[in-house]
């Protein structure tokens, strides 16, 4: 009986990770736009399954920062807010040059070896345009990084930010078609100065890169914001 109570368990709680990674990624991509409504039963019957899985996954979601109360309306898709994607890219670019350099330290050669296959295949997600494959990418040579450094501090301290990233990276890549070629021309230039044990010029330029993203996704967040400012003053005057 405990056997058969385990299985069941294990297999809801896959479940809710299946149903939680859709939501999230139709966030990502941009089907569920910024304060859209979220309905449990329209979710559900959209992916198939029970009520449960999308209660439980949607209180992760709020949990995690990416869905929000909303008065009278229950739980919506979160904004992102420039101020906040500014504080969390402040620390992303310590943290990240901090690790690049620690990389070049410890691990030059690893760096070389295992670190080119990577960029490659972000360069490819590059020239085939999907979002979801730029942003898993981008990910992967991020951890990759965080692990030849051979420190998991900085890599606990950066794991509950992966997915507020996600998002960032999405919002943006989906309107710039010319920065996903940039950031991989920066990702080879990192890695080339960790592979050649520069620590100093591996945490320069990843400092240099996190700073150059922030002002494009930051830049682009406030002119939302003033935008839908705007919208809401056209629409109290309309009245």
């Amino acid at each position: 009986m405990a056997v058969e109570t385990d299985a069941r368990s294990l297999t809801r709680h896959r479940l809710v990770e299946q149903v939680y990674g859709a939501i999230f990624s139709e966030i990502t991509e941009g089907r569920l736009a910024p304060n859209t409504r979220l309905i449990q039963d329209e979710l559900a019957e959209a992916y198939g399954v029970s009520r449960q899985p999308v209660q439980q996954a949607l209180l992760l979601l709020r949990n995690h920062g990416i869905v929000r109360d909303a008065p009278r309306r229950g739980l919506v898709v979160a904004p992102l807010e420039a101020s906040f994607v500014q504080n969390l890219y402040e620390v992303r670019g310590v943290l990240e040059g901090l690790t690049a350099r620690l990389a070049a330290e410890r691990n030059p050669a690893r760096a070389g070896r295992e670190g080119a296959p990577l960029v490659a295949a972000g360069q490819a997600a590059a020239k085939g345009g999907s979002v979801a494959d730029l942003i898993a990418a981008d990910i992967a040579f991020h951890r990759f990084l965080g692990e030849i450094a051979e420190n998991p501090i900085i890599v606990e301290t950066a794991a509950p930010h992966f997915n507020h990233l996600k998002r960032i990276m999405g919002e943006v890549l989906r309107e710039d078609e010319a920065m996903p070629a940039r950031i991989w021309d920066e990702h080879a230039a990192i890695l080339s100065a960790i592979a050649a044990g520069d620590g100093e010029a591996a945490d320069r330029l990843s400092r240099q890169h996190i700073a150059r993203a922030a002002t494009v996704f930051v830049d682009r967040l406030r002119a939302q914001e003033v935008a839908s400012v705007e919208e809401a003053r056209n629409r109290r005057v309309a009245r």
